[in-house]
């Protein structure tokens, strides 16, 4: 045991070292979840992510994501003499979305410039980095299918439930005895049935794939997946943005 941790040890102080000695490309980009008309947080082409808060007030803040330059899990911010803290993560990111959030003097909070997502079961920042395969989910000119909040009795939870349905573009469209396929896509860990749709892009995908040809058409339904309590953890009304 006492070999593995000397091994593991090692590893991430290569790791981290290595890390240490990338040149930082300057191509940094808003990322495609913030709020509308905010800059930060940004991300680069190799993957860093860059904050920056506004809090002149503040004592430290620290990010969920990355490594701080301290080792300690994190991305520690500077303070500058306006009151703004930055601060960019000391290694990549893995592509595609992450959840984070904001510790402002031992308080948790949520990035003011970023969107908000329930993951972890609470809601939390949200920052994407492109990947390398993030064609199949992108914003393209061709006919788009409908994503509708429903609600519906639940008889095993004895609670009025909500489900998000994905129906493709030729739905409405297509005769009345024309029958579609049913996808019923459940969500991870800690998340809830605006996963697929809203981080997920799960309605981007199909549209994208009918479009080219690549898959028939079917239905997506998406709700949340726990029966087996009488409150969603870490629930609660949903921040503004």
């Amino acid at each position: 045991m006492r070999k593995i941790s000397v091994l593991f040890a090692a590893l991430f102080a290569a790791v981290f070292c290595f890390a240490q000695n990338v040149e930082i490309k300057e191509d940094f980009v808003p990322s495609s979840k913030n709020q509308p008309g905010q800059q930060y947080p940004m991300v680069n082409s190799q993957g860093y992510a860059r904050f920056r808060v506004n809090a002149p007030q503040a004592q430290e803040i620290r990010v969920s994501l990355g490594l701080g330059a301290d080792g300690r899990a994190g991305t520690q911010l500077v303070k500058g003499e306006d009151g703004v803290w930055t601060g960019t993560t000391s290694v990549p990111l893995d592509e595609g979305f992450h959840y984070y959030r904001l510790t402002v003097d031992g308080g948790s909070f949520n990035d003011p410039g970023a969107k908000n997502y329930y993951g972890s079961t609470r809601w939390e920042s949200g920052i994407e980095v492109p990947a390398k395969d993030a064609s199949i989910y992108e914003e393209r000119n061709v006919p788009h299918g409908f994503v509708q909040q429903i609600l519906f009795w639940s008889e095993s939870t004895n609670t009025l439930r909500r489900a998000f349905v994905y129906t493709p573009p030729t739905y409405y469209s297509d005769r009345p005895d024309v029958r579609y396929p049913v996808l019923y896509l459940q969500h991870g860990w800690g998340e809830d049935e605006t996963a697929w749709m809203n981080q997920g892009h799960a309605n981007l995908i199909m549209d994208n794939l009918i479009a080219e040809g690549k898959i028939k058409p079917f239905i997506i339904v998406c709700t949340y997946g726990m029966t087996n309590e009488g409150f969603r953890p870490g629930g609660g009304a949903r921040p503004g943005g």
